[in-house]
């Protein structure tokens, strides 16, 4: 849980603020139906940027029941939650025009990006599945380095570059 904690807080939370230009999925896979739970920055509010708050609304969200694949429903101010896997969610995103990019050290540079939405896919402290790697095939390959870095210092160095 702190792994995924550690994420929305690196994802959103500024020094005295929130991006609301991002959005942040957490897909959770621990048996059972999965569950994908977001939080987006433009409309989040009672969060605060610590591990212990964000653990606590993941953890309330888990004691309902898992809502259909792309039923998206409202657990609190900007944080949603719905059935469905990785695969639903870059389907999800390619039809709204969002380039997929997932991180990977063996991927190229971030190079320059236009104004279109992108989204990134990252693992947490495992690597992906072979079942995952076959669902991220068509996604861009994006490193940040050749070294495997901890999911949330991977999106701050994403912001730091998007930013720049």
């Amino acid at each position: 849980m702190d792994v995924l904690a550690r994420a929305v807080n690196a994802a959103l939370f500024v020094s005295h603020g929130i991006r609301t230009d991002s959005s942040i999925t957490l897909h959770l896979m621990g048996g059972g139906t999965p569950r994908r739970v977001r939080f987006d920055g433009s409309s989040l509010r009672g969060v605060h940027p610590d591990e212990r708050s964000i653990s606590g609304h993941i953890r309330s969200i888990m004691k309902n029941p898992v809502p259909p694949i792309g039923a998206w429903q409202r657990a609190s101010a900007g944080i949603t939650h719905s059935g469905g896997s990785m695969e639903d969610t870059l389907r999800e995103w390619q039809s709204a025009g969002v380039t997929s990019c997932v991180l990977d050290a063996r991927g190229d540079g971030l190079g320059q990006l236009d104004d279109s939405p992108i989204g990134f896919v990252l693992s947490d402290h495992l690597p992906f599945t072979d079942d995952e790697n076959a669902v991220l095939d068509g996604c861009q390959k994006v490193s940040l380095g050749s070294d495997w870095l901890q999911g949330h210092v991977c999106i701050a160095i994403v912001h730091h570059l998007l930013d720049a």
